[in-house]
């Protein structure tokens, strides 16, 4: 039943998904106990699919439940305890090392609440696991993203020079972390006004990005807008609107190729036009 929850989830239908792990959560409860690992686990997974319902009231509920018995049954430096802390902070990706309670807190908009959390998820992390580990680096990139919220784009801006290195020297200049990490970091240079620096970062980004992953790859075309606003800024409205001009026709024919494969596939189509779409 769990399975096809998950299956369900990935596959958007989060109304089926949390229909079966209430059910899943309902008969963990009953069979293991409140305290049993996986029925804190249940819980988790059914405050996720809330999150992705937008119910972000009802996960926190259920996070803040996870984490206490967590904490308490594991200890606070324990890394379950330490995922359930990160979740109850920022939601959005479904990446667990961001924390399940500081993940419901960020997506409420209690930055505060999830600046906390995530501070001690990186200090534990960091002692834990070390500075280089791939999940201090989430948790310091995912601390920066709540600075910058914030209005601390200092703050941010230090984090993320160091994810930017550790990720370069760690993973290589064309990994997509990496990339990742140096388009975040060119987003803090606009926030901060340092067009030039986000500039020179952008350029670099979408150059790799559309060699690694094609002209309308949904990274390449954000990569190509983040640009644009940056060529907008400098006062480049020509380049700024060059490059808006191919996001749009880009977008347009994308989202007209899928809207035929959708029908094709209502229709029942058999033939193979939609696959090669």
């Amino acid at each position: 039943m769990h399975r096809l929850a998950a299956t369900y989830q990935s596959l958007g239908e989060y109304k089926k998904a949390e229909k079966l792990e209430v059910t899943v959560l309902e008969k963990r409860t009953k069979l293991l106990g409140e305290d049993h690992p996986d029925t804190l686990t249940a819980m988790g997974d059914l405050a996720v699919i809330h999150r992705d319902l937008g119910e972000h009231k009802k996960a926190q509920e259920l996070e803040v439940v996870v984490l206490e018995k967590r904490t308490k049954l594991l200890g606070e430096d324990h890394p379950e305890s330490l995922r359930a802390m990160g979740n109850l902070a920022i939601t959005q990706t479904p990446c667990w090392l961001w924390g399940n309670l500081a993940v419901t807190h960020y997506n409420l908009g209690e930055y505060k609440k999830a600046q906390e959390l995530q501070v001690v998820v990186l200090e534990k992390r960091t002692k834990l696991l070390g500075e280089n580990h791939p999940e201090t680096l989430w948790a310091m990139g995912n601390l920066a993203v709540t600075h910058s919220n914030l209005g601390e784009y200092k703050k941010a801006q230090g984090l993320e020079v160091v994810v930017l290195e550790k990720r370069t020297k760690l993973l290589g200049e064309d990994h997509p972390e990496t990339l990742r990490a140096m388009g975040n970091l060119a987003v803090t240079h606009q926030d901060l006004g340092e067009y030039k620096k986000a500039q020179e970062l952008q350029v670099v980004v979408l150059e790799k990005q559309t060699k690694l992953l094609g002209e309308d790859h949904p990274e390449t075309l954000r990569a190509m807008g983040n640009l644009a606003v940056t060529h907008r800024n400098l006062g480049e409205y020509k380049k700024a609107q060059e490059l808006q001009v191919v996001v749009l026709e880009t977008l347009t024919k994308l989202l007209a190729m899928r809207d035929l494969a959708l029908t094709h596939h209502t229709l029942g189509d058999r033939f193979d036009d939609s696959r090669r779409l």
